[in-house]
């Protein structure tokens, strides 16, 4: 416990910032809060300087994607808000047939780049961090579009990143990744209900 503290004590604020509005994040993506991607954005820059710095280059470069989906969904949740609607766009969801060719997708591609960073890198763990990293790719786009089952997909995610930051010693983020764990199980029963709410209400009223 005593090392673990000084370790922690160690710990840059700038991860220390980032993790604070990672959590805000979530929590407005959990309430459907279009402030959300502010969050992400400021959250993702920081992010992406300290992947970068411990040689997590497919956690760097996903980062670089977060910053690009943050404006996206910000216009995309903006784009679809009529003025009486404080959700916007709708919560959907995606049969298993396409879940499952998405998973393919995932698990194929990570393949190939987890090869390309082991042979052309000094990347740690590159099959993992490739994993996390395509997964998150679509999983992000999932949650841009509202789809519930981003919140499955997280729950995975999250649970393998977690490994990924104790291994270099990012406690403060690894510390956001439990609490996003427990986070997601509000975000899938809140999105539910909301979609099931959604599901009695007439289609010419939905956003």
């Amino acid at each position: 416990m005593s090392l673990l503290l000084e370790q922690l004590l160690t710990t840059s604020w700038p991860e220390l910032i980032a993790v604070v509005l990672a959590v805000i994040y979530l929590l407005l993506v959990v309430r459907e809060n279009i402030l959300c991607w502010y969050a992400a954005f400021i959250s993702t820059a920081i992010f992406l300087w300290i992947f970068w710095d411990v040689h997590y280059y497919m956690e760097a470069a996903l980062q670089v994607f977060y910053l690009v989906m943050a404006v996206y969904g910000y216009f995309q949740w903006r784009q679809a808000a009529p003025a009486n609607d404080e959700h916007g766009l709708s919560i959907s969801t995606r049969p298993w047939r396409w879940h499952l060719r998405c998973i393919a997708a995932v698990l194929l591609v990570s393949v190939g780049s987890g090869y390309l960073l082991t042979w052309y890198t000094d990347a740690r763990l590159p099959f993992l961090d490739s994993l996390t990293t395509w997964a998150s790719v679509v999983t992000t786009w999932m949650v841009a579009r509202k789809i519930l089952e981003n919140w499955l997909y997280w729950l995975v995610i999250d649970s393998v990143s977690i490994y990924l930051y104790l291994d270099r010693a990012l406690y403060f983020t690894a510390l956001l990744f439990t609490i996003y764990i427990i986070i997601i199980g509000f975000g899938w029963r809140t999105w539910y209900r909301q979609y099931t709410r959604q599901q009695t209400t007439p289609a010419s009223a939905r956003p």
